[in-house]
Order: C-alpha cells, then sequence, then structure tokens
C-alpha cells in the first residue's frame, strides 16, 4: 500500500495559508507531507516563496504528518547550519522528517553573491556537505577545508536517530551517482521509461531505502479550467537540465517560456477533471514500484483538490501512513 502525501509548494501560497492547507490534507486522509524551499518562485505569477524551515516547524507542530524538504547545501546554506536545523526536527518530531539534498539551482542560490559553479562542483560540493551533515548528526566535532568551510562544528541537541537523508534526481547519471550516500531517492513524474531506467541505475549501483516521485497534477471538475491553471502556474517549469538549473530569475524564466504553450505544459502535469483518470496514473507510478508519492495541485487554491482527492482518489489507493524515516 503506498503513502500518498501533500507537497506543499512556497512558491506559490502564502506560507499561513499553506499551513491552513497542509492541516486539512491530514484531515482528508493524506498521510504525510513534503515541501520545497525556495528563495524565489519560478515566475511572476506563483508570486511566493516563504522560508521552509520555519514553516516546517509550525507545520509538524500542528499535524501529525511526517514531513520531507528539499535542500541545496553549499552557497544560499552552509551545510552546518542545514545539520543543526534537520537534528532540531528530528529531536522534536523523532522519524517524522526527512530532507533530499541536492545541488541546487541558480534561482535560489545567486543570492549570495557567489559565482554559480559548473555541474561536477557543484555535485562535489554536495558530497563535501552530505559528509558533513552525516558526521554532525552522528555527534562529531567536524572542521573541514574544501569546497566548503567547516571549523570545530557540532550540534549539541541531537534526535536519538537522524533523519534519512534522501538523494533528489531528474536524471539518470545523478541518481546512479547518488546511490553511495543516500538513504533513498526522489524524483518528479516523468515518462516510465526514464523513470524505470532511474531507479535501475540507483539500485545496481547500491542505492538502498525508499523510492520517492513528486507528482505534479492540475485537477478541476472543469476540464478548460484545470489545463489553464497548469499554464498559468508551470509555464515556467516545462525546461530540462541545464536549463532549469542555470536560469536565475524569475523574469529569466518568464522569458525562456515566452513560447510555451498550454499542450507543453500537459506533458510536465498531469491535467484532467476525471478523479478516475488521477487515481490511474497515481497507481501507474505505484507499479513502478515508488512507495512514497506526493501529489502537487499545481493550482494556488488547495481545498477543492483536497476534498475531491481525500474523497475520490485515496480511498482508491489504499492508502498508509510511512515507516518511521531515519539513516538507513
Amino acid at each position: 500500500m503506498p503513502v500518498i502525501g501533500f507537497h506543499n509548494s512556497h512558491e506559490q501560497i502564502h506560507p499561513a495559508q499553506l499551513l491552513s492547507d497542509v492541516q486539512h490534507a491530514e484531515e482528508v486522509g493524506f498521510t504525510a507531507a513534503m515541501c520545497s524551499d525556495h528563495f524565489a518562485p519560478w515566475n511572476l505569477e506563483q508570486g511566493h516563496s516563504g522560508f521552509a524551515w520555519s514553516w516546517l516547524g509550525a507545520a509538524m507542530a500542528t499535524t501529525s504528518l511526517p514531513f520531507g524538504a528539499v535542500n541545496a547545501p553549499g552557497q544560499r546554506y552552509h551545510p552546518a547550519i542545514v545539520a543543526q536545523a534537520i537534528a532540531t526536527l528530528g529531536a522534536m518530531f523523532p522519524g517524522r522528517f526527512w530532507v533530499a539534498l541536492g545541488s541546487g539551482e541558480a534561482m535560489n542560490e545567486h543570492i549570495t553573491g557567489d559565482r554559480w559553479p559548473r555541474k561536477d562542483v557543484r555535485d562535489a560540493r554536495l558530497r563535501e556537505c552530505v559528509a558533513i551533515i552525516r558526521a554532525l548528526l552522528s555527534g562529531e566535532e567536524v572542521t573541514h577545508d574544501g569546497l566548503v568551510t567547516v571549523d570545530r562544528a557540532k550540534i549539541w541537541s541531537r534526535p536519538e536517530q537522524p533523519p534519512a537523508l534522501i538523494a533528489p534526481a531528474v536524471t539518470v547519471a545523478t541518481a546512479k551517482a547518488a546511490a553511495d550516500w543516500a538513504d533513498g531517492l526522489v524524483t518528479i513524474n516523468q515518462p516510465h521509461d526514464h523513470l524505470r531506467e532511474m531507479v535501475t541505475a540507483y539500485r545496481d549501483a547500491g542505492g538502498r531505502g525508499k523510492l520517492v516521485l513528486q507528482h505534479h497534477l492540475s485537477y478541476d471538475p472543469d476540464p478548460d479550467r484545470a489545463l489553464e491553471t497548469a499554464f498559468d502556474q508551470w509555464h515556467s517549469n516545462v525546461f530540462p537540465p541545464p536549463l532549469a538549473w542555470d536560469l536565475d530569475t524569475p523574469e529569466a524564466f518568464e522569458a525562456a517560456s515566452a513560447h510555451v504553450t498550454p499542450e507543453v505544459v500537459a506533458g510536465a502535469v498531469r491535467v484532467s477533471s476525471d478523479l478516475a483518470q488521477h487515481a490511474a496514473w497515481i497507481q501507474e507510478y505505484v507499479d513502478l514500484g515508488f512507495e512514497e508519492i506526493y501529489l502537487h495541485h499545481v493550482g494556488t487554491e488547495q481545498r477543492g483538490f483536497l476534498d475531491a482527492f481525500g474523497e475520490h482518489v485515496l480511498p482508491q489507493l489504499g492508502v498508509t501512513a510511512p515507516a518511521p524515516s531515519v539513516a538507513l
């Protein structure tokens, strides 16, 4: 039985409203949640970007849901600060938190004024950060001189079991490369053949832990509104790497997406007014081996989506709660 979670998109929704939304998600039957961690939205129509770590404390204190978050240590976040944030949530809410550690996107990281590194440098920096974070979560004092610098850092308030550190990936190469450090793999909805190839590469390289998928969708009882919502909010999110990694402002994404059509967006977002179709799409990802699927309705109004899926979709999928999320 799958875990079906609610994805909280900070880029699209005011954090106070998003807190109410995730509370409602638990009420209607979602069994987990995750959130983004952005400094800026993907486009001007989205128009928000609350601080994920402040929000996570409020969300975890006012629901019983387990949560995951996506984070990019190394530039905007020093890895010792990331480790402290992970440790605090893990100590307060044992077994209820995991984090996906990635190499980041220029749109969020450029704010420091530091040069945006090449992808191979970002990947090497991420590996250093993961090692630093794991060591700090295990109670070690860490000093490190490399692509990041740490001077005698130690985390004083830690959970009994460190939270899981998951690898986010959208390419086969990234999935394979992360297999030796990750406690699981998280990706987004992509063509099934590509997802199979990613999972196979991760597992064949020794990758352990759970398989997680963030599923972008647009639902409205009116099919035209479902497509309009997807296009309005997600027209700038259709670009593959490296473009999505390297554009550095919402305005740049707007310019790049000037000629994107609704049909193109429908290739990246599952758009339908048919709840049975949505359930079937989710089941396909379950059949591919994904144990946790986080639904991201790309609209800014979540209540209608949550109510409809809670009543008509989740019961079809045999939804369960996740096991405690701890490092392997």
